[in-house]
């Protein structure tokens, strides 16, 4: 009996050492969970009206690393934060919601240090008004559209939202249980698309300019120094970044472990594996676009007037009153992977496109902007385009078959099956949004194939 009481109390310190350690000094693969639990669950709520805890269970748990089934969430709707854990104890993740802003995550607690940035001012929507001048959608009748919409096969699992565009009017849609049209979705990584024509957009008002060197604190000196805007917007300006997920990676260290996301990809030093010099190597880094979005802020000089910017000269002009692109704790936009829309609005960015910038007779962006944009970056091997933007959709990497699409598309892609595909020649958009991981090799093409078949039998 002494042996087994030694036994259990050496158990037991080993136990409460165990957590005292994790408590204090948490592995940061922990920390990078609880954080992300927190900023998705803060979004959810305070944007699109989702209950905590299914947004915890369905959108972080289920499709997630095994250690967030662990987490557990505390949201304090009055002082609009989110604090998770594992366990609820350990980890630390905090979000908090912005006004008119949605949430920001902030790493190591602090919300006394948060920068705060005035909520800008929107501009309402015509809800008299046939789409996408207003919010009135009338659908046309079209049995095979209906029937490639109502096919799970094509729509794919984790559906959420789908619209159609064909000539300028919204001719299909479908939403899932729990969702509509009024619900504000994630894009992921499409948002890196608007974030290349908001630089389009600074260009056009001069405070930018596509040859100038993206001057960062301690570039000056080394070979950072040469990287220009183009580089940039092409994903080719040789830093080292590892865009994995999954892990503690650098894409996941930014998001979920900074409070000053720009800071932290400045510091990346150049690729010294690389032979090749700036402009020649393609590497796709969400790192890259936060670094163009704090370019495009910088241009001001005052932080409030870039605040209200994108919305004043984006947003607003095209309708999407829905969009709200987020910020870190520091004040800078996260252009690469935080903008939440409805499905209609995010269609509403893809017609901009199709329209090469085009709206309601104004060229909101330089005369054939777009059309650099979707040309190939040279050292993509053809599969990106100069301006933050794909020429291949969603999952066509993955082993197996991809529809034969018309050449002139370009596609908007996103993290866990978000896809705004764009198709000039059909003049036609394609919204796919969802949560629809990796492993299960779902390719929107085909939904895309289907609809260009049901519209041009």
């Amino acid at each position: 009996m002494r042996i087994l009481k030694a036994l259990v109390l050496i158990v037991a310190v080993l136990v409460a050492g165990g957590f005292g350690y994790l408590f204090f000094a948490p592995p940061d693969l922990i920390r990078v969970g609880a954080n992300y639990a927190a900023k998705i669950v803060c979004s959810n709520v305070f944007l699109a009206g989702r209950d905590a805890q299914e947004v915890l269970t369905v959108d972080v748990q289920a499709p997630g690393h095994p250690l967030l089934r662990l987490m557990r969430v505390d949201v304090d709707e009055e002082a609009g934060t989110v604090r998770t854990g594992l366990f609820g104890l350990i980890g630390g993740g905090l979000a908090v919601r912005r006004p008119g802003q949605g949430c920001s995550s902030v790493p190591e607690g602090g919300v006394d240090r948060l920068i705060e940035r005035p909520a800008p001012n929107r501009t309402a929507l015509a809800t008299g008004s046939m789409w996408p001048a207003g919010s009135q959608v009338e659908l046309p009748v079209n049995e095979a559209l209906d029937a490639v919409l109502n096919d799970p096969a094509l729509t794919g699992p984790g559906m959420r939202a789908i619209v159609i565009v064909k000539g300028g009017a919204i001719i299909g849609e479908r939403y899932a249980d729990g969702f509509a049209p009024d619900t504000p979705l994630l894009g992921w990584s499409a948002s890196k698309t608007v974030t290349g024509a908001l630089i389009g957009r600074a260009i056009r008002e001069g405070r930018l300019d596509l040859e100038q060197t993206a001057s960062f604190e301690g570039w000056d000196g080394d070979g950072r120094a040469d990287i220009t805007l183009r580089d940039m917007m092409g994903m080719a300006p040789d830093l080292e970044w590892n865009e994995g997920y999954g892990s503690v990676s650098d894409v996941t260290r930014m998001l979920y472990l900074e409070r000053d996301m720009a800071g932290f990809v400045a510091g990346q030093p150049r690729d010294d594996d690389s032979p090749e010099g700036v402009g020649d190597v393609f590497e796709y880094s969400s790192g890259t676009t936060v670094l163009l979005s704090r370019l495009w802020q910088d241009s001001f000089d005052d932080p409030a007037e870039a605040v209200f910017w994108p919305y004043a000269a984006l947003f607003d002009p095209l309708g999407m009153t829905s969009a709200v692109m987020e910020m870190d704790a520091s004040g800078t936009f996260v252009g690469s992977s935080y903008i939440y829309a409805t499905a209609r609005d995010w269609a509403r960015f893809g017609q901009f496109m199709l329209q090469r910038g085009v709206w309601n007779g104004r060229s909101l962006l330089p005369v054939g902007f777009v059309d650099w944009m979707v040309t190939a970056h040279p050292a993509s091997d053809g599969v990106y385009g100069n301006g933050q933007v794909w020429l291949r959709a969603a999952n066509a990497w993955m082993e197996g078959d991809n529809p034969n699409l018309p050449g002139d598309g370009f596609f908007m892609n996103g993290h866990d099956g978000q896809s705004v595909s764009v198709i000039p020649s059909e003049d036609l958009v394609v919204v796919r949004l969802g949560l629809t991981p990796t492993d299960q090799r779902y390719k929107v093409a085909y939904l895309i194939e289907a609809v260009i078949g049901a519209l041009d039998p």
